[in-house]
């Protein structure tokens, strides 16, 4: 017991008081990080036994925590009570820098780093660092040379989900970018790219060969070719 009340506990690292040894020795743990309380099931340790005790419903696949506006249950409240800010839109946690606000605190701190410019994930290979974790696992794939998005038609493997997304439209025939000028639609952007040149004027070039761009009226040749050979 310390202070000018003797009947408090004060905690030495910060300072705050506490009304008996037991809560001074529960808060004690916010500073040294120690996690004595270990899952049988898995290798997460906690640092109190009330975390470990819902952390255990994790694993009997209980969810009796269900959700009212859709389908989705949950082993803890808290989870259900982060999910239901999906069908509310609440966003509780703004940032102080700018103006967006976010449904959870951990999307919070993620997106603090964009202010502060910190990247806490650095990649063993190399130099390159990332603010996300994801951000990471996706450069490692440089390293590693794993494909793990697959084709199902095809024996194609992709290093990223957006790659055979954009590999998919080569068997579905979609073409998703049209143009703004006309009615022509392509499959990818950089056709669309290549295609708007037409419009504007400018000079085209296709596998290194500079061309003069095709007019509206004459797809198929180029204005003033008669067709016939010479």
């Amino acid at each position: 017991q310390t202070g000018s009340d003797e009947r408090y506990f004060a905690c030495k690292k910060c300072g705050k008081n506490f009304i008996c040894r037991s809560q001074l020795k529960f808060h004690m743990k916010t500073h040294t990080g120690k996690k004595t309380f270990s899952c049988e099931n898995c290798e997460k340790s906690f640092r109190y036994k009330s975390n470990l005790k819902k952390h255990r419903t994790t694993h009997t696949g209980k969810k009796p925590f269900k959700c009212k506006e859709c389908d989705s249950s949950f082993s803890q409240m808290a989870c259900l009570n982060t999910h239901m800010r999906i069908h509310t839109g609440k966003k509780p946690f703004p940032c102080k820098e700018c103006n967006k606000s976010f449904n959870h605190i951990s999307s919070l701190k993620t997106h603090m780093r964009t202010h502060t410019g910190e990247k806490l994930f650095s990649c063993k290979e190399c130099d390159a660092s990332f603010r996300q974790i994801y951000g990471l696992e996706r450069h490692m794939r440089i390293h590693t040379g794993e494909k793990p998005f697959s084709c199902k038609e095809c024996a194609k493997s992709f290093s990223h989900l957006s790659d055979l997304k954009t590999h998919m439209i080569t068997h579905t025939g979609e073409k998703p970018f049209p143009c703004n000028k006309c009615d022509a639609s392509f499959s990818r952007i950089p056709l669309l790219k290549t295609h708007m040149k037409t419009h504007t004027g400018k000079s085209v070039t296709v596998k290194g060969v500079a061309r003069e761009p095709v007019g509206p009226r004459c797809r198929g040749r180029r204005q003033g070719d008669s067709g016939l050979g010479v």
